[in-house]
């Protein structure tokens, strides 16, 4: 049976009230649906979502324009079964997520390594102190954050296809040069270059998967992409013990580690130019002349994600960023709360994690035991990284999910900072593996700030300014933990304590502010005719989520 031809059964799309599908109750149940759908759909009924192009009306004002790249391919009437959307979506994991993934790797390998190397007595070598390695924090975020929109600028302009790969290969190039340190000055120098060239390239690959999954398929996407991270810890854990054995002679451990894992991540670089095509149906190249994804694989793919997300049309992927576009971005209101979320939310786990290999030295730990003791940390981690990010989408609460970090860390906290110097190592090892082995909900509130801004072009932009603020507080946090308070920073684990009550508060703030401004569109809209809203779809001057039909996530 022709699949248009299903469109009179009950199974089929019927006309949507023209409101955003950000709407509560719609879409909580459309998250338990994704979330448990293979255990009911039937796999060969219509899978094709209502949306604004049902509506002759809305369908003309959400319309591709002709520049859209994908645009060949829209087609309203298009119609296909979740057989067919199920076996695309595991084409486009594999493809596209599991590479993803692989340079999310690179990017930990190399910024990360610096806590091996930490265990080697890479801090005597070079005549450093505990000040000086926050300092060289402090300028890798510091820079990291100041590349953030430059580097979206340049991506969005020339494609993430092009700058993603060329970022990894110029960091890499500096990451294993590292090999040849000789000072505090050479310290400093490599990691404000390092964060420089690494800056912008979360947001950009998060932009990039928004080509290829709807808004329930993204945040669980990109809980998967974090675990990349994790999985970063434990392998280079291993790496580590085995590297820096190599020391000998003057030649230090370390520096065979940075230049091996310099090594990888420059492999990983030179690849992702063959690996990452423009936009879903733009695979096709001399070196893969028959692309990934067949023409209907691609109409289903286009079609599945503007029922979605019809704003995604907004830009083109070679289509650069505006002055005006970054200040009306950086003016949004409606934003700020998940921006100030940024700066605080990793603040009361953020020490304890950045001083684990070199807390677990002072305790009296050897190299190879402090490097693979913060395996547990990680396991931890991982597993609480992927629990919150489901809970996200099955109880549909940003503010829930993410309030969750906050609650784990502060009894542990307060457990830290009761710690004395008579603390036996072990009871110290447990608290800390489980205040690092934190839920890590940045993936949840990346996807948060994300659907909440509301079209590509503030999409591309809040993103950036997300990040730029989660690097701020980075900045924060890293200089929290002082020389002068070692070892036990009982000044230090004080202020994670107040921050970590105040971010409780703050988040329930938020919560009260989405619903709030929610509501009140809710009033507006439902005080208009049909034939009003339809009117104000068709002449509005509101752009992204100034739009009365736009439902803000929270």
């Amino acid at each position: 049976m022709d699949l248009k031809s299903r469109s009179d059964s009950p199974t089929a799309v019927e006309k949507p009230f023209p409101l955003d599908d950000h709407c509560k109750d719609h879409q909580a149940s459309r998250s338990f649906r994704h979330i448990f759908q293979k255990y009911r759909v039937d796999l060969d009924s219509v899978a094709t979502q209502p949306s604004v192009f049902d509506d002759p009306v809305t369908l003309e004002v959400y319309r591709p324009p002709p520049e859209y790249e994908n645009t060949h391919r829209f087609d309203p009437d298009a119609r296909w079964t979740w057989r067919e959307e199920k076996k695309l979506v595991r084409k486009i994991d594999f493809r596209i997520m599991i590479w993803a993934g692989v340079m999310f790797f690179a990017l930990d390998l190399d910024r990360t390594n610096i806590s091996q190397a930490n265990t080697d007595n890479f801090l005597q070598d070079l005549h450093l102190t505990t000040n000086d390695f926050n300092l060289g924090n402090t300028l890798y975020r510091l820079s990291f954050l100041m590349a953030e929109l430059p580097s979206q600028l340049i991506s969005k302009r020339v494609g993430p296809d092009v700058w993603v790969p060329t970022q990894i290969t110029l960091w890499s190039i500096v990451a294993l040069s590292q090999y040849w340190l000789s000072d505090r000055r050479s310290f400093l120098a490599t990691r404000f270059l390092i964060g420089f060239l690494e800056g912008g390239f979360i947001p950009d690959v998060v932009l990039y998967l928004s080509y290829y999954y709807t808004k329930t398929e993204l945040p669980i996407r990109l809980a998967w992409f974090w675990v990349s991270n994790y999985i970063t810890v434990m392998v280079s854990a291993f790496l580590a013990t085995g590297i820096l054995s190599l020391r000998s002679g003057d030649r230090a451990g370390w520096r065979y580690l940075f230049l091996i894992e310099g090594l990888i991540t420059l492999a990983v670089g030179t690849t992702s130019y063959f690996l990452m095509p423009p936009g879903p149906t733009q695979t096709k190249a001399w070196f893969r002349p028959k692309g990934w994804f067949t023409e209907h694989e691609e109409i289903i793919m286009v079609n599945r994600i503007l029922r979605d997300d019809p704003t995604k049309s907004d830009m083109h992927n070679r289509e650069g960023l505006t002055i005006g576009m970054i200040w009306n971005a950086i003016c949004d209101w409606r934003m700020w709360p998940i921006y100030v979320l940024g700066i605080t939310h990793m603040i009361p786990v953020g020490p304890p994690q950045t001083y684990l290999t070199l807390s677990l030295r002072n305790l009296g730990f050897t190299t190879t035991q402090s490097n693979l003791l913060t395996l547990p940390s990680t396991t931890c981690g991982l597993i609480t990284l992927l629990l919150t990010s489901y809970l996200s989408e099955f109880v549909h609460s940003r503010v829930g999910a993410c309030l969750v970090l906050q609650i784990w860390a502060f009894p542990l906290l307060v457990a830290l900072r009761s710690f004395g110097r008579s603390t036996d190592q072990w009871d110290y090892f447990a608290v800390v593996t489980l205040i690092t082995g934190f839920p890590y909900v940045h993936p949840i509130q990346v996807a948060w700030a994300s659907r909440n801004s509301g079209s590509v072009r503030t999409r591309t932009i809040s993103a950036s300014i997300y990040n730029m603020f989660v690097q701020a507080g980075a900045i924060v946090y890293a200089n929290i933990y002082r020389a002068d308070d070692a070892p036990l920073y009982k000044r230090g684990n004080l202020i994670l304590i107040i921050i970590c009550s105040a971010n409780i508060v703050i988040y329930i703030l938020t919560y009260f502010f989405y619903r709030s401004i929610n509501r009140h569109k809710e009033q507006q809209w439902n005080k208009m005719t049909v034939k009003e809203q339809e009117t104000y779809l068709e002449t509005t001057k509101d752009q992204g989520n100034e739009r009365l039909e736009f439902r803000f996530a929270y």
